[in-house]
């Protein structure tokens, strides 16, 4: 590996852009399609200087920047292991296109390993007791490519009062698959400048969502190309309708064994059917009898209804 820049005095806006001049760890996630805030065909215009790069999660990764010292030391305070800040934005010599800006070094025994501080809600508890999530899996690996590290101490404080670290060992095959992703995106789409397709994930859909939010009320004629597409759109359709259909049939029959009991248990399986009540407003009687009032209390929104017929 080598030294791209030294990160101690870059402002935040040349750091990210920097960034764009390679894949760095928290991409990877987004092109394998499983990171929740970035789409691939977002991180693709980054990376091609179609647009500014945008850090995902703003506040969320402002406050992790934050407590990053803090998870640091309390790191080293439990385990007495030191951790070296580097300050350095890498670059793997093997794959010039995999940078990494590591959040420590560890020097164990004379061998290298990374130290991540991450930050994370509540709602994560579960999760980081048991194991470290699949996002940051992606990118301590590509971390230890990078770096020819065989070992990394990841720490995370979670809900701002629980403390976690696990251990995690280089993946020589998950590297491979890693190192294939990474590649073929960075020389097909990005030096390439294919625009990939858009996959399924939440990040593109809201993406899309949000970027053309407005319709201009024009009808174009499309290419012929998008044929098979709306067959294959047709095609998942009537399957989803099916597996609905299945589940519901299943769901069906253990509901007739509970009958009006509220739960079941078989094996290890504990199956519910529990009497639910909730408050709702009658705006049918509310518009007639409080006219006023419904009328103050409107509120007005807007989406774009898709349909392939």
């Amino acid at each position: 590996m080598k030294v791209v820049v030294k990160t101690n005095n870059l402002t935040r806006e040349e750091w990210l852009k920097y960034r764009t001049k390679g894949i760095g760890g928290s991409d990877v996630s987004i092109i394998a399609g499983i990171n929740p805030f970035k789409s691939v065909y977002q991180l693709w215009l980054e990376k091609t200087g179609q647009v500014e790069p945008e850090e995902e999660g703003s506040e969320y990764t402002h406050f992790g920047t934050l407590l990053e010292p803090i998870v640091r030391k309390e790191f080293m305070e439990r385990t007495g292991i030191k951790v070296r800040q580097k300050h350095m934005l890498l670059q793997s010599e093997e794959h010039p296109f995999m940078f990494a800006d590591l959040d420590g070094v560890i020097n164990e025994d004379g061998q290298l390993c990374i130290f991540e501080a991450k930050t994370a809600s509540a709602y994560k508890q579960d999760v980081w007791e048991e194991e470290v999530p699949a996002p940051y899996i992606l990118q301590i690996q590509h971390y230890m490519a990078v770096t020819g590290a065989k070992k990394t101490y990841i720490a995370a404080l979670v809900g701002g009062n629980h403390f976690f670290y696990h251990v995690v060992e280089r993946d020589e095959e998950m590297i491979a698959k890693i190192i294939v992703m990474e590649k073929y995106f960075w020389q097909h789409h990005v030096m390439g400048g294919v625009e990939p397709l858009p996959d399924g994930s939440e990040a593109t859909t809201r993406y899309f969502n949000e970027r053309f939010r407005n319709s201009n009320g024009e009808t174009i004629e499309l290419p012929d190309e998008v044929l098979p597409v709306c067959e294959e759109y047709d095609n998942l359709t009537r399957q989803i309708r099916e597996l609905e259909t299945a589940k519901n049939a299943a769901a069906n029959q253990l509901k007739s064994y509970l009958g009006e009991a509220e739960a079941g248990t078989v094996g290890d399986r504990k199956i519910t059917w529990k009497s639910v009540s909730k408050n709702s407003v009658d705006t049918k009687r509310l518009k007639s009898e409080h006219p006023d009032i419904y009328t103050d209390c409107l509120t007005q929104s807007s989406y774009r209804r898709f349909l392939v017929a």
